[in-house]
């Protein structure tokens, strides 16, 4: 399960590319370390961590 600081991260991190006009591809939970990733329009790739957290991995 995501923790609270992941899904308020995520939310914002959706409201921020929507604005710009790009898509929501993949939202996926790492079981093994407990990150989100999140890929919006073709190249943005960003890993959330538990603590809130986040990062471009591309």
């Amino acid at each position: 399960m995501p923790t609270p600081q992941q899904k308020t991260q995520c939310f914002n991190l959706c409201v921020w590319f929507t604005k710009r006009y790009l898509p929501i591809n993949i939202v996926r939970m790492d079981d093994r370390t407990g990150n989100i990733f999140f890929l919006a329009g073709e190249e943005n790739i960003i890993e959330i961590y538990p603590n809130g957290r986040w990062r471009y991995v591309r």
